[in-house]
């Protein structure tokens, strides 16, 4: 299967990146691969859809970062902060009500089988 469209994915990308997050602090490649992996490719964000969602969560203080050179190439690193996760916790509790409110409207439709063309 080939990605989500990219209307679908608009509303969700700050809870993505929040979520990858929370595992611990990561820099943007790493968030890629993440988001590439978890979803089973589905999730494939380029660099300049990523970075300027980055960069305005951290605007906002739900991330911080800092710079790293201990590997021998400067990254930037991200993590989530108190506020950010409060968002992460709130923004996932809208969005798993989000889905049943789809699922229950999308239920006559999955119980009628394959629609008619």
């Amino acid at each position: 299967m080939d990605g989500f469209n990219s209307e679908l994915m608009r509303g969700s990308l700050d809870l993505m990146v929040l979520s990858v997050l929370a595992n611990g602090s990561n820099y943007g490649y790493l968030i890629q691969q993440q988001l590439r992996n978890v979803s089973r490719q589905q999730v494939d964000l380029k660099a300049g859809t990523l970075y300027p969602v980055l960069h305005r969560l951290e605007r906002d203080k739900y991330l911080r970062s800092k710079w790293d050179e201990s590997t021998g190439r400067r990254r930037k690193w991200y993590e989530l902060t108190a506020a950010g996760k409060k968002q992460l916790r709130s923004q996932a509790a809208q969005w798993q009500q989000y889905v049943e409110c789809i699922r229950t409207i999308l239920a006559p439709v999955v119980d009628l089988g394959a629609l008619p063309v």
